[in-house]
């Protein structure tokens, strides 16, 4: 089942794009948020997987993918991107949904919990906790400041490949996929990041405090991805966070780093299982 494209308008002009599967369908919709400078598109599979039975609404942040690019960078700034979901949900009568939440978008998550807890009815958090560990937020702010003008996409796969080792993908042509969600040909002929680089700016100083955001959650039934060979999600921020809500579910893919693709079966029986009980009114186990 293709996607269908949707633009809306930010509350200041910009254009969002969205994508969106299974429109007209009953179930209750899936809320998709990528991770920092990824895209909705990352989500395809996963939104193929839950069209028949739902509305799966995938977003791409100002900056991002088929978004527009902002003037200045701090109008990337984290609050802004939530107000620019929020004001999305709205445009396309989100009013109650299932969010899926990559890496930032599970911290985008953890905000609406704050700003409009009635939105949420279950929140998937994949590989993202209260606590970032250092190497993996190292990693992360050089990684989008980074333009490697790459002269080819066989080059943007192996440069991939070799900077993202703990990813799950076994194949070239997953690989390769991977990078045309990554990169995208400019018109030097050269490949160059799907994201305005200048994101990079706003990621200096320490991290807030967000177990708040995480606290606000409390509520809300939970189910976290953990990628085991994660630097971004330590076992040991896993562990505080179950300390918090032990009624939490939690996954662990043993294959995948930050952040798991949700194309692991252990990641997809999870999502799936958690889906259809929320879906149905259903308890979570403790």
């Amino acid at each position: 089942m293709a996607a269908l494209s949707r633009t809306v308008s930010t509350w200041d002009g910009f254009g969002l794009h969205l994508r969106v599967w299974g429109e007209g369908r009953a179930g209750l919709p899936l809320l998709c948020l990528p991770g920092l400078v990824r895209s909705g598109a990352d989500f395809a599979d996963f939104a193929e997987r839950h069209a028949g039975q739902r509305r799966v609404v995938a977003i791409d942040y100002l900056g991002r993918g088929g978004s527009d690019r902002a003037a200045k960078p701090d109008r990337y700034a984290p609050e802004l991107m939530l107000r620019d979901v929020l004001d999305a949900c709205a445009a396309v009568h989100l009013h109650r949904v299932i969010l899926v939440g990559t890496s930032f978008g599970g911290l985008l998550g953890m905000g609406i919990a704050v700003m409009r807890p009635g939105l949420l009815a279950g929140v998937v958090l994949n590989d993202i906790g209260p606590v970032l560990g250092a190497a993996g937020e190292a990693f992360i702010r050089r990684f989008v400041a980074d333009d490697p003008e790459l002269p080819d996409l066989d080059t943007a796969a192996a440069h991939l490949r070799t900077l993202l080792p703990h990813l799950s993908f076994s194949t070239d042509a997953e690989w390769r996929r991977f990078a045309t969600l990554t990169y995208v040909e400019g018109a030097d002929g050269r490949w160059h990041p799907n994201w305005d680089t200048r994101i990079a700016e706003l990621l200096v100083g320490p991290v807030r405090d967000l177990w708040p955001l995480f606290n606000a959650l409390a509520h809300v039934p939970t189910l976290l991805l953990h990628g085991a060979r994660s630097s971004l999600l330590l076992d040991a921020t896993v562990a505080e966070m179950r300390a918090v809500r032990p009624d939490m579910q939690v996954a662990t893919i043993a294959e995948a780093g930050h952040a798991p693709s949700l194309a692991e079966p252990v990641a997809l029986a999870a999502v799936d299982g958690f889906i259809a009980r929320i879906g149905r009114g259903g308890c979570l186990p403790d």
